[in-house]
């Protein structure tokens, strides 16, 4: 037995010198082909995103392009009626025309929100019910905020008034 185990040890030793050194060649060159493979995808992609940033760029906004001002606060208010007393929120956006509009209608939201609350709270509760009151509500609305703007800005600034919510209970 003792000879047989001799022989195998003997067996294990006579394995060619140049398979160790073959095996870690070829893992090495495998790691340098998949680090050349991921070098060429990460640039493909850093490629392919300067291309898209560069289409951002030029799809950006320019001075003309339609921009929102969303108004902080819903507006919450009483309106008397004869027979009862409406609880009304009106959620607002205001539809501007590029960024310094925007720009300087942020700057001089609590002016067009006391414009709003004004004008929203001497509404009458029984013409809001309709469709044609909101409409005339929004107009006067719009008519209001211009002049509030014209007069500390010079220009009206403001397109359009949205209600994006309106609730009356």
């Amino acid at each position: 037995m003792a000879e047989e185990s001799l022989q195998v040890e003997v067996n294990e030793k006579t394995r060619p010198k140049w398979m160790l050194p073959a095996i870690i060649a070829a893992a090495l060159v495998l790691i340098a082909v998949l680090a050349a493979g991921v070098v060429m995808v990460l640039s493909d992609d850093d490629e392919a995103s300067v291309e898209q940033d560069q289409v951002d760029l030029t799809t950006q906004v320019t001075i003309g392009d339609a921009l929102y001002v969303s108004l902080p606060r819903p507006f919450l208010f009483n309106l008397p009626s004869d027979k009862r007393s409406y609880l009304v929120q009106i959620n607002v956006q205001i539809q501007v025309r590029g960024i310094e509009a925007q720009d300087l209608v942020k700057k001089h939201i609590p002016l067009v929100e006391d414009s709003l609350l004004s004008t929203f709270s001497s509404a009458d509760a029984a013409k809001l019910q309709s469709r044609e009151g909101k409409n005339e509500l929004r107009s006067l609305a719009l008519t209001n905020v211009q002049s509030i703007l014209s007069g500390v800005t010079g220009k009206p600034l403001v397109e359009k008034i949205l209600f994006t919510g309106f609730v009356m209970q």
